[in-house]
């Protein structure tokens, strides 16, 4: 089971600038400190037709690690991180780490904020996302996949405009990792969000004067 943390606290300062009444949401890939070379000889030597995510538990030094797939061709070996921004302030609300097999629209289970617009891209136009936004009862602005029949471009351009800015979220961090397993990426994930959060708190002025 993969872990989540809350950046959003009871009482103080940041519990009056994070209010979740708009909340960005996105993954990207963590990629694992490895060439699988060892692995794939391992697999051969086994006889395990190809390297896959099945059989990977069975043969990789991080037993937690998979391969993941961003589009049609993007592939890495590793994790995916998944983060919640509250929109208002710009910090971050929950952080949570995955293996990379695991699709945006399940991760979301993760870091969902707990009310609100959720806006998110093309990955969370999905089932899994769209009942776990029910259950929260979030409103999941997603940009709709090209092949949908309802979709509206001009709204899914407005809604790409409103999650621009935040991006620098992931433009910011780093994309690989030195460490195995879900539950320490999580914590150095978790740390990088606490240090990203006082920078930005910073910048910002008082209760009631936020600066975007």
């Amino acid at each position: 089971m993969p872990f989540s943390y809350t950046m959003l606290g009871k009482n103080g300062w940041v519990h009056l600038i994070m209010n979740e009444v708009f909340s960005f949401v996105d993954a990207s890939q963590l990629i694992a400190k490895a060439n699988l070379w060892q692995e794939r000889d391992k697999a051969i030597k086994e006889k395990y037709e190809k390297l896959n995510n099945e059989v990977l538990p069975k043969v990789a030094y991080d037993k937690e690690a998979r391969i993941g797939c961003k589009g049609k061709d993007k592939y890495w070996y590793g994790f995916k991180k998944h983060v919640c921004v509250d929109m208002q302030s710009g910090l971050i609300n929950k952080v949570a780490i995955t293996p990379a097999n695991v699709t945006d629209g399940k991760g979301l289970k993760n870091v969902c904020p707990d009310q609100g617009a959720i806006y998110a891209d093309k990955a969370y136009c999905t089932e899994p996302a769209k009942r776990q936004a029910a259950i929260k009862r979030c409103h999941l602005a997603a940009i709709k996949k090209n092949n949908m029949k309802d979709k509206n471009r001009d709204k899914d351009r407005w809604y790409s405009g409103i999650r621009a800015p935040y991006e620098r979220v992931f433009s910011q961090q780093n994309k690989r990792t030195r460490y195995r397993g879900v539950a320490k990426n999580q914590f150095s994930a978790f740390m990088e969000a606490i240090c990203f959060n006082l920078k930005r708190l910073a910048t910002l002025g008082p209760p009631g004067v936020i600066f975007i």
